[in-house]
């Protein structure tokens, strides 16, 4: 009988810790901690991101993993078609500046900071091309006919377009190559064909399934070597409106409609030989974006799309690799003893506290990432009040806020050190529905009410408060983030009517600066986190809807993370970007709430499995 080092060339080796790299795919080895023989298993599958910020199908896409763009398409009913670009950075979905036109069935290519975007329907037809360079789009050359829902593939200075639809010729055979500038005709394919993938490059590209005429779906593919179309092998299943990314070699194709099916699961994979099925969509659909420039099979994304009239947000993203990709989520954790709407908090997602609210004005509950239990409560009890939201469990602080009734405004400020609250030196005035961050020997309040919006910022160096920078744009409610001298505020209510903001202010120990603005108007939100690494989450959008949007920033821009499983505004946020603690709140109506929910960021793990020795 052969043995494993003939098969494998390499002897079983005894380690006393797992291998720790790819590289051990293939591999056998023995743990002599464990007493187990283990190898790295490759896995190829589709696990969820973050939604887009506009549902919509029959939209482009290109890029990479983690840098990718998608934009245009159905929004709704026929001809409402949102012009909006989306920036993804492999973990959410950012809004960029406009499309020049209002098409839908485009097709697009290239990079994030070099696409190129062709054709669509108006209607009519367009012939007209558009390149991106990460920022904004600008006019490129047109092509030789008007054309929609064809192929496209390649980068925005070497791209082929091909086949495609056009109400007045029908069914296109067409080919036209882009110089970056101007497009030629080269030679054409072998029959009409719309609605099908493509992948490769101008040179080595390849045309997947899709429609040869009025008829049903195919399942034919062909190869383009930059001079001349060649049958190639056909995918296992026919389908059209499916979409693809990869090279000739290495291609994937997903989703679609076969016949008679509104939005497919199915993926097949391509090795320069043949296709093969893998893991399935979670979400059947067809008319979606892709990452169109991602270089092979083993990993890209796939967002949007539609399944007959049902239209759909959420992002894929695949995998074919030895390391597990997790993607970040909110997962239910213990509920508060008591319902705390308009509360305060700090900590981590395994050691929060909560403090004052609408309900229980003097409630103070510890979190040890599992449940809460209830602690010494503040000596003056209030909601609406200022927190460090990054000081730790048995070091926090309360300011300000709002005592119900007589209805008095707070300045009081308290310390925990773990066991009881203590009184401090008062804020300067006595303010409501401020927000505040840092710790809690180095804090910021923000703005807030007294009888009127206030612009001022106070800061606490553990004994007492002095002057910090005004706001810009004084409001009350915002939620805020970050250190003393590196710190964010989010949105709030401004003047003169109240109305909700989606303005972003930096601060850094001494002035407030304009920032990104929030990619919506929001008022009661949470967050945590630090300036450069921020997430924000939950709220109240116009006209007044509480909200689960998670949003993280970067110092410079945002981008959407999975949504919360409750809705809710006003609740105390903690952690990290990355391990973050939602508790408490209130429902649209006012109604306090106990739930708590844990938010875990996107990890990556090496896929170990445990061999039998039989």
């Amino acid at each position: 009988m052969t043995d494993y080092k003939a098969i494998v060339g390499k002897g079983i080796k005894v380690v006393s810790t797992n291998i720790d790299n790819a590289e051990g795919e293939g591999q056998i080895w023995f743990n002599s901690t464990t007493g187990e023989f283990k190898d790295v298993l490759n896995v190829s599958a589709w696990s969820s991101s973050s939604n887009t910020n506009i549902t919509r199908g029959s939209g482009y896409g290109f890029g990479t993993l983690t840098a990718g763009v998608t934009g245009l398409g159905e929004a709704g009913p026929p001809g409402l078609v949102p012009a909006a670009t989306e920036e993804y950075n492999g973990i959410g979905w950012s809004t960029g500046n406009n499309y020049p036109r209002q098409d839908y069935l485009i097709n697009a290519c290239g990079t994030q900071t070099a696409g190129l975007a062709s054709g669509g329907f108006g209607p009519p037809a367009s012939d007209e091309s558009n390149h991106y360079n990460g920022t904004s789009w600008t006019a490129g050359g047109d092509m030789g006919e008007g054309r929609f829902s064809g192929g496209m593939f390649g980068i925005q200075t070497a791209a082929i377009y091909c086949g495609g639809d056009n109400p007045s010729p029908g069914y296109s055979v067409n080919t036209e190559l882009y110089n970056g500038s101007s497009w030629s005709e080269v030679n054409n394919l072998p029959a009409g064909k719309r609605q099908f993938a493509t992948a490769g490059t101008s040179t080595a590209g390849l045309a997947c399934g899709g429609r040869l005429g009025p008829g049903p779906s195919t399942a034919t593919v062909e190869e383009w070597d930059g001079t001349n179309w060649t049958a190639a092998p056909s995918l296992n299943t026919a389908r059209r409106y499916l979409q693809g990314w990869g090279i000739q070699t290495s291609a994937l194709v997903c989703g679609g409609s076969p016949d008679g099916t509104p939005g497919s699961t199915l993926t097949e994979v391509y090795d320069g030989t043949s296709w093969s099925e893998t893991g399935d969509l979670s979400t059947g659909r067809h008319f979606s974006g892709t990452s169109q420039n991602q270089g092979s099979n083993t990993s890209g994304w796939f967002a949007n799309g539609n399944a007959g009239s049902t239209f759909h947000a959420n992002t894929e993203e695949f995998s074919s690799s030895t390391n597990v990709v997790t993607n970040g989520a909110w997962a239910t954790g213990g509920s508060t003893n008591t319902a705390l709407g308009t509360t305060a908090g700090s900590g981590t997602q395994t050691a929060g506290i909560i403090f004052s609210g609408a309900d229980n004005l003097n409630n103070t509950e510890l979190y040890n990432g599992i449940g809460w239990t209830t602690a010494p409560t503040l000596n003056t009890g209030r909601y609406g009040a200022g927190e460090a939201n990054s000081a730790p469990q048995t070091a926090a602080l309360c300011f300000g806020g709002y005592s119900q009734p007589p209805g008095t405004n707070r300045a009081q400020t308290e310390e925990y050190n773990g066991s009881s609250w203590s009184e401090q030196n008062d804020l300067p005035i006595s303010v409501r529905q401020l927000s505040g961050f840092g710790i809690q020997t180095a804090a910021v309040s923000v703005s807030g009410w007294t009888t009127a919006y206030v612009a001022e910022s106070y800061e606490y160096n553990g004994t007492s408060w002095s002057d910090g920078g005004d706001i810009n744009v004084y409001r009350e409610r915002s939620a805020s983030f970050g250190l003393e001298t590196a710190g964010v505020t989010v949105g709030g209510n401004v003047p003169p009517s109240h109305a909700h903001s989606a303005t972003v202010e930096e601060y850094n120990g001494a002035s407030w600066t304009t920032a990104t603005a929030y990619p919506t108007a929001i008022k009661f939100a949470s967050a945590c986190g630090i300036q450069t690494d921020g997430l924000v989450f939950s709220g109240n959008t116009p006209p007044n809807s509480v909200t689960g949007l998670t949003l993280g920033y970067d110092g410079t821009s945002w981008s959407t993370r999975p949504s919360m499983a409750t809705a809710r505004q006003a609740g105390a946020g903690a952690g990290t970007s990355t391990a973050a603690l939602m508790s408490a709140g209130a429902n649209v109506g006012g109604t306090a709430l106990t739930t708590t929910e844990e938010f875990t960021g996107q990890t990556t793990a090496l896929n170990v499995k445990t061999i039998t020795t039989s």
